[in-house]
């Protein structure tokens, strides 16, 4: 199966480090022009510096805050006169830092800045971008979900577990919507990955023996890399998935008894 995206411009978000920044080399190398967007500049710079595209593929970067409505309106409209998207992929999210509180504890502004980027940034990119592939009647849209959206959360996150189960859910109901202008909308839920400053500290919070448990309950014995999930996002965005939509794939390593 050799995939390839010749032609095609992908747009990115949270795409500086880990999982969006595996997903951004991935494309380019596979011939892809990506537009990988942030909000963390530095990194960005470094993706662009250190990846090496090929088949033709590119990298270019732009500044972006998916809970800014403005931002998303210009820089779309600015794509979108070049041509549009064919594929979007939705990365930006996470725990934002926060740490587990019993639920009599989570102040509000919590809960919110949680699903502001990892729902509302998906719905507001989404809904900018899909016009264009209205238009030409295609375009593939995958959301980086989490097996926190299909189980329990191990971060004990109430608004983390809760917004990723949105996403899975979001990704079923645009799949429904918009399958009749042939695109496709896909989630994957990716399982524990070492990929941000956040999941290092859960990690590291496991000590020795915690972390070889967590490693002995997964069938594959091993913890997730972040070709893993890029390597799933690609198939998801290729022509070998046309006939799938409105779907969760699990990257977890194998489902944990």
């Amino acid at each position: 199966m050799d995939i390839q995206f010749e032609g095609k411009r992908v747009l990115v978000t949270g795409a500086a480090r880990g999982i969006g920044r595996a997903i951004c080399e991935a494309f380019a190398a596979d011939g892809a022009a990506v537009l990988a967007t942030d909000v963390n500049e530095a990194e960005l710079q470094r993706l662009a510096d250190e990846t090496r595209p090929a088949r033709g593929g590119s990298i270019s970067t732009a500044c972006l805050d998916v809970t800014d409505e403005a931002q998303i309106t210009q820089l779309i409209a600015t794509e979108d006169a070049k041509g549009g998207f064919d594929i979007f992929v939705h990365v930006a999210g996470g725990v934002l830092g926060q740490t587990k509180k019993p639920v009599e504890d989570v102040p509000a502004a919590d809960w919110d800045s949680i699903y502001d980027v990892n729902v509302r940034g998906a719905f507001m990119v989404a809904r900018a971008v899909v016009p264009a592939m209205k238009k030409r009647r295609a375009g593939k849209l995958v959301f980086i979900s989490s097996g926190a959206g299909i189980g329990v959360s191990l971060t004990g996150i109430q608004a983390y577990a809760s917004a990723k189960a949105a996403l899975i859910s979001l990704a079923r109901q645009l799949g429904h919507e918009l399958g009749p202008f042939g695109i496709n909308v896909n989630a994957v839920a990716p399982g524990f990955l070492r990929t941000s400053p956040d999941y290092e500290r859960q990690w590291a919070s496991y000590g020795d023996e915690g972390q070889q448990a967590m490693i002995d309950e997964i069938p594959l014995r091993r913890i997730g890399r972040p070709e893993d999930i890029s390597n799933a996002v690609l198939f998801l965005a290729s022509p070998f998935a046309s006939w799938i939509t409105g779907q969760t794939l699990s990257v977890s390593g194998g489902p944990v008894a």
